[in-house]
């Protein structure tokens, strides 16, 4: 008979999770189980709340690690083991919701200027030509740039949901530069050894060194760089629901918080303060 860790293992892989959320999900199922000193089991909705306030009042976690703990919890009681979830009796955390850190346009122009090595330049071009995930530039195979069709392929993204996204001109251009210089076989960005992708934190570390050339002190990530596309696209004036497309987002709720990032016309209202003391011609 399976152990309850290998059940959650069994209903993990068959609901398709991947491997990263399996083992954040088993941590947290573990440090729970050890907290309280007994089996999930033979635990309820006490045990579980009262854990959940541990983890914000003396642990001090921060939000997305218990929302990711409530989230483990709730698939060990819901899915392996058949209980009810009563969302009213075991809430979750309020999300505070605070808008990304975006470029302008010619902050970017500076990024990308400044980033003389070629590789290192294709690929803070390409993420924010094509708005990735740091992720989706990491795993970008050759085969998935289609000049005939000028788009990007992006295998199985956030969601395992394949998508096509946007080649520009221009990144194609320097694209072609950079494969006749490297030359590369599988990976579009071969890390070492180059039978594997590049690292996500080998391209964070090219854009912080592209920040540090640039004078950029503004606090961002790689992220940045896929809010800044769509913020851009958005002034630009491309419908919303394109940008969604674009984005890989499952609903256009998600893509309309570039809406509170974009140079709207309202910013360019006079305070009623500064109409107050204007002087009258």
């Amino acid at each position: 008979m399976l152990s309850l860790k290998e059940q959650m293992i069994m209903d993990l892989e068959l609901k398709g999770y991947s491997p990263k959320t399996q083992t954040a999900y088993l941590r947290y199922m573990k440090d729970f189980t050890h907290h309280l000193g007994k089996s999930p089991e033979k635990m309820d909705e006490k045990e579980i709340k009262e854990y959940l306030h541990f983890l914000i009042t003396q642990k001090k976690a921060s939000q997305s690690t218990i929302n990711s703990a409530y989230s483990a919890l709730k698939f060990f009681y819901e899915t392996t083991l058949h209980r009810d979830w009563g969302i009213l009796k075991i809430p979750r955390i309020k999300k505070s919701r605070q808008l990304p850190i975006i470029l302008d346009r010619s902050e970017v122009k500076n990024l990308l200027a400044v980033t003389t090595n070629v590789k290192h330049r294709t690929i803070l071009m390409t993420t924010y030509a094509a708005g990735l995930r740091v992720s989706e530039t990491a795993h970008l195979r050759i085969s998935d740039i289609d000049s005939k069709r000028m788009q990007i392929r992006v295998e199985q993204g956030k969601g395992k949901k394949d998508r096509y996204t946007l080649l520009s001109e221009i990144n194609l251009n320097l694209l072609r530069s950079y494969w006749k210089i490297y030359q590369p076989r599988t990976w579009l960005f071969p890390g070492n050894p180059p039978e594997n992708p590049i690292s996500t934190r080998s391209i964070q570390h090219v854009l912080e060194k592209a920040c540090q050339k640039a004078g950029i002190q503004k606090k961002i990530c790689v992220h940045s760089l896929r809010h800044s596309f769509a913020t851009h696209l958005l002034e630009a004036g491309t419908d919303i629901y394109y940008i969604q497309q674009l984005m890989g987002h499952a609903s256009v709720k998600t893509t309309t918080i570039y809406i509170h990032l974009r140079n709207q016309d309202a910013l360019k209202v006079i305070s009623p303060l500064d109409l107050l003391f204007k002087p009258i011609i």
